[in-house]
């Protein structure tokens, strides 16, 4: 068998450190954009959350007043 092309990896399969820590810096960037973009959904989803509690008090308040004609005291 003849051998035309000169190999630098000596016969070995693998990555080489360079490519591994180049991706390991690609998803730290990507991790570094991702986690607080996601922490603002998190925000926002607790005050929709928040405020569509508040909008079923208020419906449970006032179907309370139409049956009883005054609001609860507690």
């Amino acid at each position: 068998m003849k051998k035309d092309t000169i190999s630098f990896t000596n016969g070995r399969v693998g990555f080489t450190l360079i490519e591994v820590l180049t991706v390991i810096v690609i998803i730290g960037i990507l991790a570094v954009i991702a986690i607080p973009q996601f922490a603002s959904y998190r925000i926002s989803a607790f005050n929709s959350t928040a405020q569509s509690d508040l909008r079923n008090a208020k419906s449970h308040l006032e179907a309370y007043y139409s049956e009883h004609g005054t609001y609860p005291a507690d």
